[in-house]
């Protein structure tokens, strides 16, 4: 049994579904995973095990619960949904499925057995998934709608290329809640608690926060792992440690040679001299050192050799005599009476 709780979630089910006829008490046993195997059956399984219709197994699933409700049993352990409610407070008031069952308790079986004290609770109240959110539970509507609506608001100012840092998606987060309690707005847990309820805003390995339609959130190949290492990095970097750093960060095997292949076809990095890879929202101008000087004359007019040199020292980490080569190239450059290079 898990900490969290003063009960046992097994021991409550079992008195409350004492009273139930056969029946009605197995229709609960399977619906819900009580048995020692904790798997949940369909409304259709449990049918087909009685001949009889879906619709005829969730009439005696109704008929079971509002019979335990009824029932002298079920008054005797008030204390239960007590404290149901008060673990739900602590954590926010509303909470993803997945993180209160897990809270709860590790173990699968005893899940099942503290969704349906959860699904008796008069007090807690369940939200479907859907598009935007997950299975939530909540104890209170107007909290919800306030949250629901902050995470909408959130989701809409975010776009695919947007990456957050934690403490800014919770400022971001709380500039768009409408008044809830103090001691919420003051928990980090509670506010990334609410954050999870979203399936349209995630988390990335590096601790980054987005949209999860963006593969800066959802990594989906080498070259999203090598933006997201780079970009963490926050600096160019030889492609041999990009490679490490993706291996370290997203557990997945990176072979050096893929990785520079993979970064050479990839418009986001600039190959900037010695193996050294940036992003291009860095600045850094593409091409090789021929097509920099290129670029610096047709922005900046006529440059004589040290202008031409300390610009391009600042797109490319090359050798000084890398560029004077360049620029001795007739086919390319060529140098005016007064000492300047244009392009050819």
């Amino acid at each position: 049994m898990n900490n969290s709780l003063s009960f046992n979630p097994k021991q409550i089910t079992k008195k409350l579904l004492a009273a139930l006829p056969d029946r009605a008490r197995d229709v609960i046993t399977s619906r819900y995973g009580l048995d020692k195997n904790a798997k949940r059956l369909t409304l259709e399984a449990i049918g087909k095990r009685y001949g009889i219709t879906r619709e005829r197994v969730r009439q005696i699933e109704n008929y079971a619960l509002h019979s335990i409700k009824r029932s002298d049993a079920y008054g005797k352990e008030k204390a239960v949904w007590t404290e149901l409610e008060s673990i739900m407070r602590r954590l926010g008031g509303i909470v993803s499925e997945d993180y209160l069952l897990e809270y709860l308790s590790k173990d699968k079986s005893v899940q099942n057995h503290a969704y349906l004290l959860l699904v008796l609770g008069g007090t807690f109240k369940k939200e479907k998934e859907d598009e935007q959110f997950r299975h939530r539970w909540h104890i209170s509507d107007e909290l919800a709608r306030k949250v629901h609506d902050a995470l909408n608001k959130l989701y809409k100012n975010l776009n695919d290329r947007d990456l957050v840092s934690e403490l800014d998606i919770i400022a971001a987060f709380l500039s768009h809640v409408e008044d809830i309690s103090e001691e919420y707005k003051k928990d980090h847990d509670v506010i990334r608690r609410y954050l999870d309820l979203s399936k349209v805003i995630g988390k990335n390995p590096l601790g980054e926060w987005g949209l999860t339609s963006s593969p800066n959130i959802r990594a989906k190949g080498m070259r999203d792992y090598a933006f997201l290492v780079i970009r963490k990095h926050g600096s160019p970097i030889h492609f041999r440690e990009v490679a490490k750093s993706i291996e370290k960060v997203f557990g997945r095997k990176a072979h050096v040679a893929t990785t520079h292949n993979e970064l050479i076809k990839d418009p986001r990095f600039v190959l900037v001299g010695r193996g050294l890879y940036a992003l291009a929202e860095w600045g850094y101008m593409s091409g090789v050192v021929k097509d920099v000087i290129r670029k610096l004359l047709e922005a900046n007019g006529p440059l004589n050799r040290d202008q031409i040199i300390e610009k391009v020292m600042k797109e490319r980490y090359v050798k000084e005599n890398t560029i004077v080569v360049n620029l001795q190239n007739p086919k390319n450059f060529k140098k005016t009476k007064d000492g300047l290079y244009t392009a050819v």
